[in-house]
């Protein structure tokens, strides 16, 4: 998807085939830029200088400077979020966080299984959790503030993977359960996927259902790759029943994961 658009029904067929669709361009190049000055000044690190680079990964947290409010901020990424989840059913970003900046070097990082991103913390639990209707969580974005080839440790998803993970939490109902708890279970269930890798260029997005498998890598190339993935929150819980059958994209590809079906279901 581009950031001119595409017809929406082959958008929302591509989402809930695989799991994820790439907005190209869905934010301007100066206002990747101006994100990435920003990002390096967090890590302390020189950008001229590799020696400097003394770490795998550096975690960055949330950013609420104009850059990144305008980034999220997009008449693309709006009209994506009315597709994907719905009009009036998700929370505006006023930021962006989580900002895993991966640098090349020959130490692992110690955070590149794969998994799904959990969306709430129980009182008394140490690990996120999910559950099937995806509680607090609309969508897992990708943005990228770097130029991202094969070689810069593009982040790894398991295409089609989103359908494999409602049965695995079925069972744990409205509680659901912690991302530790069914790491090896969601693991298993989505071997058999082919694996994408999200590149591309500064200023595209991805735009993820939540229940996507993917997983970070090591850097063995030659330039940091700047990305932040945070979630979009939705403004009402998400359904997996609902009355009038206004079921979003998301919500859609959730009953088909329950369903067992493999192929996408209608959205007409």
């Amino acid at each position: 998807m581009d950031a001119t658009g595409r017809a929406d029904t082959a958008t929302v067929e591509d989402f809930l085939r695989d799991g994820f669709v790439k907005i190209e361009g869905a934010f301007d190049a100066r206002t990747a830029r101006e994100c990435a000055d920003l990002l390096w000044r967090e890590t302390g690190f020189d950008r001229d200088d590799p020696a400097t680079w003394t770490q795998p990964v550096r975690w960055v947290g949330d950013m609420p400077q104009p850059p990144f409010a305008a980034a999220v901020d997009t008449p693309a990424l709006h009209a994506a979020f009315d597709l994907l989840v719905g009009p009036g059913r998700w929370v505006p970003r006023r930021s962006l966080g989580a900002f895993p900046l991966r640098f090349p070097h020959p130490d692992e990082p110690d955070d590149a299984g794969w998994h799904i991103d959990g969306s709430y913390l129980p009182d008394g639990e140490t690990w996120y959790f999910a559950n099937v209707r995806s509680r607090d969580r609309a969508l897992l974005m990708l943005f990228l503030f770097s130029e991202v080839t094969e070689d810069d440790a593009p982040t790894r998803i398991r295409v089609g993977s989103h359908l494999d993970v409602p049965p695995v939490l079925a069972p744990y109902g409205e509680q659901g359960a912690s991302i530790l708890r069914i790491a090896r279970r969601l693991v298993e269930a989505s071997a058999h996927r082919p694996v994408a890798l999200a590149t591309g260029r500064p200023g595209d997005v991805y735009l993820c259902h939540p229940f996507l498998v993917h997983a970070a890598q090591p850097h063995h190339g030659s330039r940091p790759r700047f990305l932040a993935q945070p979630p979009l929150h939705p403004a009402v819980p998400l359904e997996t029943e609902r009355a009038d059958g206004a079921y979003s994209p998301v919500e859609l590809a959730i009953r088909q994961g329950l369903a067992g079906r493999g192929g996408p279901v209608g959205i007409g």
